[in-house]
């Protein structure tokens, strides 16, 4: 698919006579991201956001902490309810390891994604009550759980939903509800992960209570920079500063579990990044729940054992290469259901009894990356299709199904991502339905990729130095993405496809000053074509190879 390239608009005069004491480089790259004050930037850069962030600014956590202490206080049963991705076993896991350290009668419960589907149900609601549980806390999930939340309240369990998804237009009858998405929450970070708002929580409790541990909320923001990593949380404002120090504490190796499971991905737990995170190990820790239970991911975390998680790591990295294999063959077929009706349709729908559940994400991502549509692709069983959605920025997949409620069982999610049950014969009107919205809202829309660039560069004002310059972003990744280049009318003096498959290209480039190797992963298709002189859109690394470093181009796209 043909992209377009897009350039960052050159910062005002104004922008860079305010930010004059950083690096040429640096300005641009900081007005990009919309600091365009010497004061703005230093926060950034510092990771300091404006407000307090004090837990107590979120709406109900003056409802929620004093009932949490009461269940302690009082030895009640509590039940932390999470969600099967990083985000909900990430918060989970937080949320107990706090309660555990002020001696709460706690569990973590995380339902089978393919026999309980997401959020909270009915059945385990009714094991919870038969089982004398008092408090149930939810985490990443039940925002839009009206049902289930009447169902809680008609056995008498106190619950109190903590969620970062948008709410629907009624709240869920429940104790307290903590979600900054509230429109009637004034807490300034409304992008906060659900690992996020579970640390607000943790900071609040061990203010008012000591641990018998020692535990700080420092001790969990590996966590938190886990699962809002993993979930794909704007790197900006509060989620910068909390991921920035969660990096310190993973670096710190505290956490044998994340331990192990950087060592199964190949990752050095000394140097992790977020773009770790993202790429290794919140892939492993997702396909517990993609293919079976997330509880694995969930005690891996929580174990201290370093024989048993070894063993545990290793399970997952199995499951993984497992769940890489079904997304694959997944996903091919998805391409040829979605795509047999007609190769114009702006809304990719696929739908199998053979797809798995787990992974249906997954290949909707992929038909939506590679088709630039947004797709929809489910399981069906007798009586339901559940799907999973992704979408592009110029989609808002949530609206577009709050439009189709009437038809659906459940739905929810984010502009990007979303999820949604619907009875088997609804389907025919919902697809239409939803076609006539995309038709509206793309009408006229250029539907090819856009990959934006920071600014263009020659290849000789690369350096080290630069480098150096980029690092004081970190962390980056979505919602502060890392600096990208362009460089125009380079001469490739070699190129040759590698990797198992030869679907990489590697090359070397000059413009005449500065010569430089280059990786282009998944372009090795264009070598047969490849001209002599050609432009780069670009990421730049340091490359390592037997004690030498030298500069790198990571090269995300080629025109001739």
């Amino acid at each position: 698919m043909q992209t377009r390239w897009q350039i960052q608009t050159t910062l005002t005069p104004a922008a860079d006579q305010a930010l004059e004491k950083f690096p040429p480089v640096l300005r641009q790259l900081l007005y990009n991201r919309g600091y365009a004050t010497d004061a703005e930037a230093r926060a950034f850069l510092k990771a300091t956001p404006a407000h307090s962030m004090s837990p107590w600014a979120l709406k109900d956590m003056d409802i929620t902490i004093p009932r949490i202490l009461k269940a302690i206080e009082q030895k009640e049963k509590i039940i932390i309810y999470g969600d099967y991705d990083v985000d909900g076993i990430t918060s989970s896991a937080l949320l107990v390891q706090t309660l555990h350290a002020l001696n709460a009668d706690v569990d973590a419960y995380i339902p089978n994604r393919f026999d309980e589907g997401y959020g909270l149900n009915t059945t385990a609601l009714d094991q919870f009550s038969a089982d004398g549980v008092d408090l149930v806390i939810t985490v990443d999930c039940g925002i839009r759980s009206l049902d289930e939340a009447a169902h809680a309240r008609d056995l008498g369990l106190d619950l109190v939903i903590t969620d970062h998804h948008h709410p629907g237009k009624i709240l869920p009858e429940a104790l307290a509800i903590i979600d900054p998405k509230r429109e009637d929450d004034s807490y300034p970070e409304k992008m906060l992960a659900g690992v996020g708002i579970a640390y607000k929580i943790a900071q609040a409790l061990l203010e008012k209570q000591n641990p018998i541990n020692g535990l700080t909320p420092d001790h969990l923001l590996d966590l938190v920079a886990l699962g809002t990593v993993a979930d794909l949380a704007p790197l900006e404002g509060e989620n910068h500063a909390l991921v920035r120090k969660g990096l310190r504490v993973m670096r710190n190796a505290q956490r044998q579990g994340l331990v192990s499971l950087a060592a199964v991905s190949g990752v050095d737990i000394k140097q992790v990044t977020a773009m770790n995170i993202g790429f290794s190990l919140g892939p492993r820790l997702n396909a517990a729940g993609r293919l079976d239970s997330a509880i694995a991911a969930y005690d891996l975390l929580m174990e201290t054992d370093v024989m048993k998680t070894g063993d545990m790591a290793q399970k997952l990295e199995m499951q993984n290469q497992k769940r890489q294999k079904i997304t694959r063959e997944m996903q091919e077929v998805a391409e040829m259901i979605a795509l047999s009706a007609d190769k114009d349709e702006l809304l990719l729908f696929a739908a199998s009894p053979e797809f798995n559940p787990g992974v249906v994400g997954l290949a909707a991502s992929r038909l939506a990356d590679k088709y630039y549509r947004p797709a929809m692709v489910g399981e069906i069983d007798d009586e339901f299709t559940r799907c999973s959605c992704r979408s592009i920025p110029e989609f808002h997949i949530t609206e577009a199904l709050d439009q189709c409620a009437d038809l659906l069982e459940r739905h929810g999610g984010h502009a990007a991502a979303a999820g949604f049950t619907i009875r088997n014969e609804n389907v025919g009107v919902f697809l239409q339905r939803m076609r006539e919205i995309a038709a509206e809202k793309l009408a006229g829309v250029d539907l090819a990729p856009v990959m934006v660039a920071d600014m263009e560069l020659a290849l000789d004002s690369l350096s080290f130095e630069m480098l150096e310059h980029l690092n004081y972003l970190e962390p980056t990744g979505y919602g502060n993405p890392r600096p990208v280049f362009v460089s125009r009318n380079v001469k490739v003096k070699s190129s040759r496809t590698v990797g198992k498959d030869k679907s990489h290209l590697k090359l070397t480039v000059t413009d005449g000053k500065a010569t430089l190797d280059a990786i282009a992963f998944r372009l090795g298709h264009l070598k047969p074509d490849l001209p002599a002189r050609i432009d780069l859109l670009y990421t730049f690394e340091v490359n390592e190879w037997q004690g030498r470093k030298s500069l790198q181009l990571n090269v995300k796209d080629i025109k001739f």
